[in-house]
């Protein structure tokens, strides 16, 4: 049996962070997992960014409002969920997501949380479990799955790799030349050919 387990940002819809970056005037946020393989610190450093300018949970779902997928996402996404199971994993949040699911046509989502204070100020957050992405996949496969997965950043490549098959999707140069022997791809029907022929 067969899951398929693709990434959210960068992949499916456009980046939140980077969105808010341009929002908010701001470009110290556009670094996202594409940049920086360490996720807490790329946390910390957030944190301290929207905390230096007053800004809170409000001002990024105001900015996530307004975010649609990528086009051609939802058909892609439909596509594949009629021919086999499919998960999202992402390091995004359960406040960020779920104005994007329902665009998305409500697929299922793991992710994180987070802690936020009365007044709408993002103190903290909650990761799911350690190394999210891959523990998930290896927790499928233990059940029995056979895991092929998609994704754009670093912290996308052990999922990947750990797979039956796996593919960057709208990669960047860096990642696709660090990592040559993993198939990339630019446009959701290549992509679907390809998983369609892991499967």
């Amino acid at each position: 049996m067969n899951i398929v387990c693709l990434d959210m940002e960068g992949v499916l819809v456009p980046e939140i962070w980077i969105a808010f970056s341009e929002e908010s005037g701001i470009p110290e946020l556009r670094r996202t997992t594409r940049d920086e393989p360490d996720y807490d610190k790329l946390m910390q450093y957030r944190l301290g960014i929207l905390k230096e300018h007053g800004l809170g949970l409000r001002e990024i779902q105001a900015t996530i409002a307004k975010i649609d997928p990528l086009p051609g996402a939802k058909a892609f996404l439909d596509e594949l969920r009629a021919m086999t199971q499919v998960l999202i994993l992402s390091d995004t949040f359960e406040q960020f997501a779920r104005p994007l699911m329902e665009k998305l046509n409500w697929p299922t989502i793991f992710c994180n949380t987070l802690e936020v204070a009365d007044n709408g100020e993002i103190v903290g957050y909650h990761m799911r479990c350690q190394k999210s992405k891959l523990t998930t996949v290896r927790a499928l496969q233990s059940i029995g799955y056979d895991t092929i997965a998609a994704g754009d950043s670093y912290n996308d490549l052990a999922m990947i790799q750990a797979g039956k098959a796996g593919f960057l999707f709208k990669s960047t140069d860096k990642i696709k030349a660090d990592f040559p022997d993993i198939p990339a791809f630019e446009d959701f029907g290549d992509l679907l050919d390809a998983i369609k022929a892991a499967l």
